[in-house]
């Protein structure tokens, strides 16, 4: 008797994890996206807000980057994964230990499809812009910076451009604001077709990286 309701629960517990490991396809604006739960237990909630969140933002970021984006994105939900989430070959892994800590960091969503968009593949431009384009992608497209107290932060004397992510985020929001409208886009193009420079920045913006970092610092503010 003790077998049969071993093997019974041994039953009910593979079947739990197998329905958790069934790929949900969804198919919509175009795209599909494929999402695999490895975490029977992640939030049904979290997963429902990770996937619309992809099918608010991915056609937005698509339209104003790179509108030959791939439109085939696979989701996988990770529970060996001890990160946050990192994006290679058109799929996005997401640590199930993290989110569900962090339940309204959804926006990871935003930055890492970015990086999709992206496309840069071996590009020649840095790294530190790459994660710069992909945070400022985040801060103008989000859709739920303010309930996870995500923000770009104030500028310090400490800080240089080549910090990355959201510090990066807010040089180019700066760029932006007061130097020139459209030069996020430019950059990202430019490192999408493998034709970054060092001059990149005075053809696009006029001005050369130290001359905006130097006036950046000047006057910061947004």
């Amino acid at each position: 008797m003790k077998k049969v309701f071993y093997l019974l629960l041994l039953s009910v517990a593979f079947a739990h994890f197998a329905k958790a490991q069934d790929p949900e396809v969804i198919k919509k604006k175009g795209y599909t996206l494929t999402v695999i739960n490895q975490d029977p237990n992640f939030s049904q909630d979290l997963k429902d807000k990770l996937i619309s969140t992809f099918w608010i933002v991915y056609p937005k970021l698509a339209k104003a980057y790179n509108s030959k984006t791939s439109k085939h994105v696979t989701f996988i939900i990770d529970t060996t994964y001890n990160g946050v989430a990192a994006t290679a070959n058109d799929r996005v892994t997401f640590s199930a230990k993290y989110m569900t800590a962090h339940p309204q960091d959804i926006d990871v969503v935003t930055h890492e499809v970015m990086h999709i968009v992206q496309a840069y593949g071996d590009t020649n431009g840095p790294s530190w812009l790459t994660e710069g384009i992909a945070d400022y992608a985040r801060y103008k497209f989000g859709v739920n910076n303010a309930a996870a107290k995500w923000a770009l932060p104030p500028y310090k004397s400490t800080q240089s451009y080549e910090n990355s992510y959201r510090i990066t985020a807010r040089f180019l929001a700066w760029i932006e604001a007061k130097i020139k409208p459209g030069a996020v886009k430019a950059l990202d193009s430019k490192m999408r077709d493998r034709a970054f420079t060092d001059g990149t920045w005075t053809e696009v913006t006029g001005k050369s990286l130290g001359e905006l970092w130097s006036a950046y610092t000047a006057d910061p503010a947004l």
